[in-house]
């Protein structure tokens, strides 16, 4: 059983927790999440079954949308609705929608961004959570994030409904935590539903009660995106019966650009992704191109 389940995390339950869940059903113990989301969160998770776990470090770096509201007024220190506030509720003034607006495309592009002081980063080995709940004193190194796009849709103060693109490992949280600091009266995130991760939107999620009623039926099959959909932007390339030896011992394959092809493969890089399929079709695994760019070299080859 590999490929991949588009879930629908449900409020209440963390990540894992759907994962412990997904193994119950369909008693199979690879199994494995990309992209956490927050107990209180709700949206799109990827799950992956069997050998697609093997292919997180390419799904986890996908970039990710969302939908939510901020609380515009006061601070908390977990950045959300769970939190105590940090700052005074200054509930009687609040910016105009001209405001708010202009201070979320202030934060679009690229930031360093702190991660929230209640999250699963590790310090010395400990989440930073804990190391907050214990009152310790840390800091946490920025991360480089890309917002791709913040925007108001919808103003009744104090909430703030809005929309956000943006690269993997971005902090919602912090995002509305930070926007309250430039609009000068604290913000914290109210609540946040993950609208795509990668390719995935949400017209492709599962319920969880969904994938019970499937491995009730026996049908589990149909609901699972098998290996061979997985990455569809990297570009496939079937291999010849000599080559599927060759790949199969993690050696490079000779690669020629086809004449019409749509990119310039050497002026792609090193880092372009392919996918490597048998004659038959089988997913045999991912390679990138040689310093060269004249073989493609295995990086990751299926049993």
């Amino acid at each position: 059983m590999d490929g991949l389940l588009i879930l629908d995390k449900p409020r209440g339950c963390t990540s894992h927790d759907v994962v412990l869940e997904v193994r119950r059903l369909l008693r199979l113990q690879r199994v494995g999440h990309a992209g956490t989301l927050d107990p209180e969160a709700t949206g799109v998770l990827i799950v992956a079954l069997g050998q697609a776990t093997r292919f997180f470090p390419y799904l986890s770096g996908q970039d990710k949308a969302y939908a939510g509201t901020i609380r515009l007024g006061y601070a908390t220190d977990t950045y959300d609705a769970t939190g105590r506030p940090t700052s005074e509720d200054r509930a009687p003034v609040f910016p105009s929608p001209d405001e708010v607006s202009a201070a979320m495309k202030s934060l679009e592009g690229v930031m360093l961004q702190s991660p929230p002081p209640y999250s699963a980063k590790k310090l010395g080995g400990r989440p930073a959570y804990r190391l907050a709940r214990a009152r310790k004193t840390f800091a946490l190194t920025p991360v480089r994030v890309t917002i791709r796009a913040f925007t108001l849709k919808s103003y009744a103060p104090p909430f703030a409904a809005f929309e956000a693109a943006c690269s993997s490992g971005t902090y919602i949280r912090s995002l509305a935590h930070e926007l309250g600091q430039r609009l000068g009266c604290g913000a914290h995130l109210f609540d946040l539903r993950r609208t795509a991760s990668g390719p995935y939107g949400l017209d492709h999620t599962l319920s969880l009660g969904e994938v019970e009623s499937a491995a009730a039926q026996g049908r589990i099959d149909k609901i699972v995106i098998p290996l061979e959909e997985l990455l569809p932007e990297a570009t496939a390339v079937i291999l010849t019966p000599e080559a599927v030896g060759r790949a199969r011992n993690g050696s490079p394959v000779p690669f020629e650009q086809p004449a019409e092809s749509p990119f310039e493969v050497r002026e792609a890089g090193e880092d372009r992704l392919f996918r490597l399929f048998e004659p038959s079709g089988r997913l045999l695994g991912l390679a990138r191109l040689t310093a060269a760019g004249s073989a493609l070299r295995p990086v990751l080859v299926i049993p």
